[in-house]
């Protein structure tokens, strides 16, 4: 089953009062479609949409993604409302620049909880709707930091590397239900992903690490100034679900596109130096 073309499609999307999740929540009620849309807050999604928004095909949810009780009652609510569920589009997270030493447990634990335990969440909702009515589109939106890693910011790749992994298994598991799944991996987009709102900071810091608190300095004076269009951003994950046929992952950025150019090259030039040395473990030839 394909992207429905004689009806509104119906999207479940996370994390949608502000950014990217917002911006493609007001594009899929512009398209006419229907949006079931989770926030901690339906008060802040519905003042971020503004009057001028046609709401009527809008579900908003306030929902704790780590409760898997609640996330399972908001799908339920979703196909109840609407007829059913054709796109997941696992959009909620945030930033957490730090060390690795600076990171504390319930650090490490409330970062987890949402991009890697959320999602699995809805998932586990969602997926038994897809797979029985042998179709549909789950979109996980990483970020090129799910694919390299870069100082200071080791907690928020440890989630994005998780979820990268999750979705690559997702993506052959469910391929025979007629199922597809997108890894958006968004570079710098000119939301408020690094604004002091948005983008956690640890409580404590040592003095061990300079380099990474200049580069918090440079990435809050970068806010307003990121290359990524979010509404050019919004348009390409909807756009590329809607045509379908896409590859795994979507690179949104020339930045993300250039961070991953050079990771692919450090790992060819990795396995290179290990080719010669790597069968060294094996067992004998008989």
């Amino acid at each position: 089953m394909g992207f429905p073309a004689d009806r509104p499609a119906t999207w479940f999307v996370t994390g949608t009062s502000r950014g990217l999740g917002l911006e493609v929540v007001k594009q899929l009620l512009a398209r006419g479609d229907n949006v079931a849309a989770t926030t901690r807050s339906t008060e802040r999604l519905l003042a971020a949409l503004g009057e001028g928004v046609d709401t009527t095909r809008l579900l908003p949810l306030a929902v704790d993604l780590r409760d898997e009780a609640a996330v399972g009652q908001a799908v339920a609510r979703t196909v109840e409302r609407f007829g059913g569920l054709d796109v997941v589009v696992n959009n909620a997270g945030y930033g957490f620049l730090a060390a690795v030493e600076e990171t504390t447990d319930r650090d490490v634990r409330a970062m987890l909880d949402v991009q890697v335990v959320g999602v699995w969440n809805v998932l586990r909702a969602a997926l038994p709707v897809l797979r029985e009515q042998r179709g549909g589109h789950v979109v996980n939106v990483s970020s090129v930091l799910g694919l390299t890693a870069v100082p200071g910011w080791g907690l928020y790749c440890a989630g994005k590397f998780a979820l990268e992994g999750l979705s690559e298994a997702l993506a052959a598991e469910v391929a025979d239900f007629g199922v597809g799944v997108t890894i958006v991996e968004p570079g710098y987009f000119r939301t408020d992903f690094l604004t002091r709102d948005s983008l956690a900071l640890p409580a404590a810091t040592t003095d061990a690490y300079p380099a990474i608190r200049e580069m918090t300095a440079n990435h809050l004076q970068l806010q307003g100034s990121q290359l990524g269009d979010p509404v050019r951003g919004a348009e390409r994950i909807i756009a590329n679900v809607v045509e379908g046929g896409g590859p795994l992952r979507q690179l949104l950025g020339s930045d993300s596109h250039a961070y991953a150019t050079a990771k692919v090259d450090a790992l060819r030039a990795n396995l290179d130096a290990a080719a010669a040395t790597s069968p060294a473990t094996d067992f004998p030839a008989a």
